[in-house]
């Protein structure tokens, strides 16, 4: 019995031996040192919803809300990213259907004519007693044929888990568009905020400049000025109204790509004026890899590389022997009035085995492929780690900067303040006139357009820093 075991193996044992060669693929390149801290649990996330995703409620702005909403909700950048996930969880679905069996059903009628001279030549003729009525036969088959891939060797198991990776990579590219698109939406809109704010101080400025102007007017009526004297005042009043032509147009200019990010060209964008959130003096505490892991294109990457580590098994187990089962059960007969007979019916279950020998290095060259494919998709993810970990220092550094910079404009804006103080109280005395104090509240509200700007930029800065981060990741209020 032993003996029978033995040689029937030995067929197995000379497939295997005699499967094309593979050769040694060149050695994979291997994730930076970054790459082991990113989290890999990505799915979890997805489900409960990407880590922070909804960031710019912090704002407490309604607005804002609503502008981010209606963009990603009618991004034409999101239906593209929403169809990728769409064709990559068909692709996965048809992966996963390989490796299972199949049942068919087929039926076929022929019409033929049998040739006298042919293999079939008897039934050319009619002869009841052979049973045949030629030359004219309508021949039939129905029945069901099934087959099963067994995978022995985890081809079809490798490349389902390849197509689930990039079903994963490609939910993280979605989360990675909608990150984006919340990021441009927000800083266009603080930034109109910011202009709206300066057009408001200039407008304030042209109201004391025209004061000044009326003032200097009547006292050149009455003689007691010249007109020389006015001549400055007039000059600064017509730069000023240069500076709120060109803070309307820049309004303008960010509501039309507004309006093209969140597809609102039929309908105006009315937005009205709020202010701008304070200066925090807060950075993050750390801002390692941890954070970076919440980043949704480095997630995509990983996921990428997962994916081809699987075409790279796939690629290797196609060197191996495919074993198939193969059945069948049909009825078929030359006259389809003897279709559904019993003695029409056939059966047969066929065990097949297909081994490549030779196959003029096509399966190498399909291993080599798939190598590079996989050594391309590491070399992109630690490229995009080094891009994420200068740009989240690049955006620190911007935003710390400009915290500098705000407070040291909030004690230069206290000072321009006590000296709009001192003309109050001398105005309050009777030491000068009215006017005076004009003059001497402009430079306090130049200086608040300064303000303005840097706190703006800040604005600017921190949702970068915060996008730059994944979202996952703001100040605290």
């Amino acid at each position: 019995m032993n003996r029978l075991f033995i040689l029937a193996g030995l067929p197995l044992v000379f497939a295997l031996t005699a499967c094309a060669p593979s050769h040694d693929v060149t050695s994979s390149m291997t994730a930076t040192t970054p790459a082991s801290s990113v989290n890999t649990s990505l799915p979890a996330a997805l489900q409960n919803g990407w880590p922070e995703s909804q960031w710019w409620l912090q704002y407490q702005d309604p607005q804002l809300n609503a502008l981010i909403a209606r963009a990603l909700s009618s991004s034409p950048d999101l239906n593209v990213a929403q169809q990728r996930i769409a064709l990559a969880e068909a692709q996965a679905r048809m992966a996963e259907a390989a490796s299972g069996p199949a049942l068919n059903f087929s039926t076929d009628i022929e019409r033929q004519k049998m040739s006298a001279e042919g293999l079939m030549g008897p039934f050319a003729f009619t002869d009841p007693a052979a049973g045949t009525t030629g030359p004219w036969y309508t021949n039939g088959n129905v029945g069901l044929t099934a087959g099963w891939d067994m995978d022995l060797w985890g081809k079809h198991r490798a490349e389902l888990e390849a197509r689930i990776g990039m079903v994963r990579a490609r939910e993280a590219e979605l989360q990675q568009t909608r990150q984006l698109l919340a990021s441009s939406v927000a800083r266009l809109y603080w930034e109109w905020q910011t202009e709206a704010a300066i057009q408001q101080v200039l407008k304030d400025i042209e109201k004391q400049q025209q004061t000044i102007v009326a003032v200097d007017r009547a006292l050149y009526e009455h003689g007691i000025t010249s007109s020389v004297e006015g001549v400055d005042t007039d000059i600064n009043a017509g730069k000023t109204q240069q500076k709120l032509a060109e803070v309307t147009g820049n309004m303008k200019m960010i509501e039309a790509r507004l309006l093209a990010l969140t597809d609102s060209q039929s309908s105006a964008l009315t937005l009205q004026p709020v202010t701008l959130p304070t200066v925090q003096t807060q950075m993050p505490a750390r801002l390692g890899y941890e954070l970076l892991a919440r980043r949704a294109d480095l997630q995509a990457a990983h996921w990428y590389i997962e994916a081809s580590l699987k075409e790279v098994d796939a690629a290797k187990a196609a060197f191996y022997p495919d074993v198939n089962l193969m059945a069948f059960l049909q009825q078929d007969a030359l006259h389809l009035s003897d279709l559904f007979r019993h003695s029409a019916q056939q059966m047969g279950v066929t065990a097949g085995l297909t081994l490549p020998i030779f196959d003029s290095g096509r399966l190498n060259a399909g291993l080599d492929i798939a190598s590079a494919e996989s050594g391309l998709s590491v070399a992109s993810y630690n490229k995009a780690v080094i891009e994420a970990v200068n740009q989240v220092a690049h955006s620190a550094a911007q935003v710390e900067t400009l915290i500098d910079k705000n407070q040291h404009q909030q004690q230069v804006e206290k000072d321009a303040a006590r000296t709009l103080a001192l003309a109050q109280a001398r105005y309050n005395a009777g030491i000068i006139a009215g006017s005076r104090v004009n003059v001497a509240r402009i430079p306090t509200l130049e200086e608040q357009i300064v303000g303005l700007r840097l706190q703006g930029q800040w604005l600017d800065a921190a949702i970068q820093l915060t996008s730059a981060l994944g979202g996952g990741y703001h100040f605290s209020s």
